[in-house]
């Protein structure tokens, strides 16, 4: 009854590789991939990010979000 479960393979952090150092809250485009159509941040193990680069763009989300550049919700 045991399940086969297979090794999937890691997710890298997109920011460490383009060497992004610092994330800016004006940059949509970017931000814009890491959110849901309901207008949710997408979690870590989703999106394959670092725990520091997490931490710097839900930051910049929100920062985002508070200058209307992105909403914050759809609805």
């Amino acid at each position: 009854m045991k399940r086969d479960r297979g090794r999937r393979k890691k997710k890298i952090c997109s920011f460490c590789v383009d060497k992004i150092a610092v994330i800016d809250y004006k940059d949509t485009p970017r931000l814009k991939k890491y959110i849901t159509e309901r207008g949710k941040i997408l979690p870590r193990r989703i999106t394959g990010n670092c725990a520091h680069h997490q931490r710097m763009l839900t930051v910049s989300i929100k920062r985002s979000r508070h200058m209307a550049l992105l909403p914050f919700s759809t609805d």
